[in-house]
């Protein structure tokens, strides 16, 4: 079986790349260019999976994502299509929000499903997309920190409308846009669809990103938010207490390609650990504390700054039981990014 995955060199999609060879199946990488291919194919777990890609692993090149009929060659022959690829907030200016983060991410969702539904996509059985956590409208909803969030909640029409005064706002807003033009297209084309979508909203996904070689880098993407304070930083402002390990968020992708829907067109799944109450995000000071006392001590890991957690309660047990699986510890989570990082330490020095 063939799967197009999307955003490969990312945090995200190249463990789902990693996680989707190691069940067995052939991927074709949507990349822009060769020096992402290449950054693929030279790590570790790609050199002992699929050295050189070979059959397993090919790469089609894609330069502009948003581009009219952008994916349409990418998804010829194809059995699945995982798309992770979306903006991300961070050095984006606030008055190009809705140009550079909120429309492409609606517009690349709407392009993978239009090239799946097109001529080429005749073989797509199912697209599993990454929205969020956030596209559920808990980052909007300051009312009250005891509703209970799931894959059944969605947010009103005004988070999506603009100014934005955070980039987090506006990030949720191309999440929440996203998810509901993926609805939306479901449904305008109805039972004539031969395929049908799985969208999966993780909380803050933490975890060793093994395209990372260099410690500068290790707070790229959304370890930042747990793993800034071990590093000493501190963060201006309340983060969400859900995360979850970037290893559970790789295997639901992989094993919602195979999910029964019950008859569903479409469907959520959320992903985040710690129970419905979610995480103490600065609990990672004493998890280091426990696990590396001595780097502590040296100065390695200074451990010293702080964070504040926003509570907020989302259940995403049905994810647990419909895939038969247990999301990973918070304390597994940051043992993943440190051992990680003093990994790049130990090698640049």
């Amino acid at each position: 079986m063939l799967v197009l995955i999307t955003g490969a060199t990312g945090h995200v999609g190249f463990r789902v790349l990693v996680s989707a060879l190691n069940a067995g199946y052939r991927v074709r990488a949507a990349v822009r260019n060769q020096a992402k291919a290449d950054a693929i194919l030279a790590a570790p777990s790609i050199q002992a999976i699929a050295p050189g890609g070979g059959d397993r692993l090919t790469f089609v090149f894609v330069p502009d994502l948003l581009a009219p009929g952008a994916y349409d060659d990418a998804v010829r022959d194809v059995d699945y299509v995982i798309h992770v690829a979306s903006p991300l907030a961070r050095g984006i200016e606030p008055d190009r929000y809705e140009e550079d983060l909120i429309l492409p991410a609606v517009q690349g969702t709407v392009g993978i499903l239009s090239a799946a539904a097109g001529r080429n996509g005749n073989r797509v059985k199912r697209v599993v997309i990454t929205s969020s956590i956030a596209a559920l409208g808990l980052v909007a909803d300051t009312s009250s920190s005891d509703r209970v969030f799931d894959e059944t909640s969605r947010a009103g029409t005004d988070p999506v409308i603009g100014p934005h005064n955070t980039a987090m706002e506006a990030y949720a807003a191309s999440k929440i846009r996203a998810l509901a033009a993926t609805e939306q297209f479901v449904q305008d084309h109805g039972p004539k669809l031969t395929f049908d979508v799985v969208n999966i909203h993780p909380s803050f996904v933490i975890g060793k990103n093994e395209l990372v070689t260099d410690p500068k880098d290790i707070l790229r993407g959304s370890n930042v938010w747990a793993f800034a304070q071990v590093l000493g930083q501190s963060l201006p402002a309340p983060v969400i207490g859900h995360t979850v390990h970037l290893d559970d968020v790789a295997e639901i992708h992989v094993r919602a390609l195979m999910l029964d829907l019950q008859g569903k067109k479409v469907q959520s799944l959320v992903a985040t650990s710690g129970g419905v109450d979610g995480t103490e995000l600065s609990d990672a000071i004493a998890i280091v504390n426990r696990h590396f006392l001595e780097e502590v001590k040296s100065g390695v890991l200074p451990n010293n700054g702080t964070v504040q957690t926003l509570r907020r309660k989302i259940d995403a047990s049905m994810t647990e039981k419909r895939l038969g699986m247990k999301f990973r510890s918070y304390e597994d989570q940051i043992l993943s990014v440190t051992e990680h990082y003093l990994e790049l330490v130990e090698r640049s020095t």
